[in-house]
């Protein structure tokens, strides 16, 4: 049961923003607003998504890339963030789970994840 103030308070902040469909196992691209200092600026982060999360303005998602040496990150990002200007659904992935933590342990060619084909 959730305070109906806080429902009318989040489904505002909620629509302000367009977020597009995408799933665990797609790849995306998401434009994160960096401040060093007095300056800001955005940086892309591309990786594929391990989960989705919440509900509301408190729904967050966890992507995963592969770094230099083959080390693996993962960052997780408030959906409705004002720090998030965007994202980009890149390649639509063919998986059979909600949640991949599974490619933690896979490392090359088997943390591949197959492409969907529409028909």
């Amino acid at each position: 049961m959730r305070n109906k103030y806080i429902e009318n308070f989040e489904k505002a902040q909620v629509s302000e923003k367009t977020i597009p469909d995408f799933r665990a196992g797609d790849t995306v691209r998401l434009s994160v607003i960096i401040k060093e200092g007095e300056k800001s600026r955005i940086q892309a982060y591309e990786g594929v998504c391990i989960s989705k999360r919440g509900q509301g303005t408190g729904q967050t998602i966890t992507v995963r890339k592969i770094g230099a040496n083959g080390v693996g990150i993962e960052r997780i990002f408030p959906t409705y963030s004002d720090s998030l200007t965007e994202i980009k659904v890149l390649r639509r992935g063919r998986v059979r789970r909600a949640k991949l933590n599974y490619l933690r342990d896979l490392a090359g060619k088997a943390a591949r994840i197959k492409e969907l084909r529409r028909k």
